[in-house]
C-alpha cells in the first residue's frame, strides 16, 4: 500500500494548478495539499496492478478520484458550516463562501477532465462509472440532509445513505483500476461489490467508534450524539426501546446542550438494548460480504489475499 501511496504522491506533487485566476485555483491547490490517507487513489492503483495492468496507467484515474473526493469535502464543509478540515481552515473559512462554491465546482470539472486521458471503450466505461457515482454521492448527501429534519429514519434508508455518500466511491475506485487493466466484466462487478460492502462496514465502524471508541479515535467521542445524527445506534434504539426509554432518547437528542452527561446517558441506553453488540455484528456481516466478493474473483489466490489483507487492515483500525 505504501508503494502505491508514494507513487501517487509523487505524481500529485508534479501537478501544476498554478493558473489564473489565482482566486479560483489557489483554493484548489490548498485542499489538494491538505493530506489525508489518499485511500481512494491508492485503491485505483492497487486494483489495476492486481488485475494484471500497469498501475502507472491508472494514475490519471486515481487523480480523478482524489480530486472528486476533495470537491465533495469543500462542499460538505460549506453545508456543515465546518471551520476545520484535517486540522486546517476549511476553504470557505480561509477565503469566503463564494470562493468555496466556485473552487469546488472547478475541482469537480477538473476531476472529470482527467479521464479524458483515456480513450475508446476504456474511456466510455470510466466516464459512465464516474457519472453514476457522482450522482449517487449527491443523492447520499441529500438523504443525509433530509434525515436532519426527521425524527425517525428507516434503517434501510440509512444504509442507502451511507452507501451513496461513502461506499460507492470506494467501489468505483476499485472498479476503475479493474477497467483500466481490462479485467473481465464479472471481476469488475465483484471488485465493486467488495468496495461497496467494505465501505458500508467502514462507515458503520465509524458510528461505533464515535460512540464507543477511545481518545485514539482522533475526534471527540460522542460527537454524533451531540450533533443529533441519525446513526445505526439511534435508529435501532428507537426501534427496540420501551416507551419510557424511547421518550427519554428523543428528549436527549432534542437538547442542544454540549454535555458529557448527555453522552453518557445515551450510551447507557444504547448498551441497555445491546446495540453495541448488534452494530458490531452488522459490521462483521458487511465485512464478510466483502470478503466473499474477493473469493469469487478469477485472479490468483495470492492476489486475492492482498485485497483481503487490505480489507481486514481497514477494519482493524482505531482511528
Amino acid at each position: 500500500m505504501e508503494m502505491y501511496r508514494s507513487a501517487f504522491l509523487n505524481y500529485l506533487n508534479e501537478l501544476q494548478i498554478e493558473k489564473e485566476p489565482k482566486n479560483l485555483y489557489t483554493p484548489v491547490d490548498y485542499i489538494m495539499g491538505l493530506g489525508g490517507k489518499r485511500m481512494r487513489p491508492v485503491l485505483v492503483l492497487m486494483s489495476c496492478d492486481l488485475f494484471g495492468g500497469d498501475y502507472m496507467k491508472a494514475m490519471e484515474a486515481a487523480l480523478s478520484v482524489e480530486m472528486f473526493h476533495n470537491f465533495t469535502l469543500i462542499h460538505d464543509d460549506i453545508m456543515d458550516r465546518a471551520d476545520l478540515r484535517r486540522g486546517h481552515q476549511t476553504v470557505h473559512k480561509k477565503w469566503d463562501l463564494n470562493t468555496g462554491i466556485l473552487s469546488g465546482d472547478a475541482l469537480m470539472i477538473m476531476s472529470n477532465q482527467r479521464l479524458e486521458n483515456y480513450s475508446g471503450e476504456t474511456f466510455k466505461a470510466l466516464i459512465s462509472l464516474y457519472n453514476k457515482t457522482a450522482l449517487e454521492v449527491c443523492e447520499g448527501q441529500q438523504l443525509d440532509v433530509d434525515f436532519e429534519e426527521m425524527t425517525e429514519v428507516p434503517l434501510e434508508s440509512y444504509i442507502q445513505m451511507i452507501s451513496f455518500k461513502t461506499a460507492v466511491l470506494v467501489g468505483a475506485s476499485l472498479k476503475m483500476g479493474a477497467i483500466i487493466s481490462h479485467s473481465p466484466p464479472i471481476d469488475q462487478d465483484k471488485i465493486y461489490g467488495f468496495g461497496l460492502n467494505l465501505g458500508i462496514a467502514f462507515q458503520l465502524q465509524d458510528d461505533y467508534l464515535d460512540t464507543f471508541g477511545t481518545v485514539d479515535f482522533g475526534k471527540k467521542i460522542g460527537g454524533d450524539i451531540l450533533e443529533g445524527k441519525k446513526t445505526f445506534l439511534y435508529i435501532k434504539a428507537l426501534e427496540l426501546a420501551n416507551e419510557t426509554d424511547r421518550e427519554e432518547l428523543l428528549r436527549l437528542y432534542g437538547q442542544e446542550k454540549d454535555s458529557e452527561t448527555k453522552i453518557e446517558r445515551v450510551k447507557q441506553l444504547f448498551m441497555k438494548y445491546g446495540l453495541h453488540e448488534l452494530l458490531l455484528s452488522s459490521i462483521e456481516e458487511y465485512t464478510l460480504k466483502a470478503i466473499q466478493d474477493i473469493d469469487s474473483l478469477t485472479i490468483q489466490d495470492a492476489k486475492k489475499q492482498v485485497f483481503k489483507d487490505f480489507g481486514m487492515a481497514l477494519m482493524n483500525r482505531k482511528t
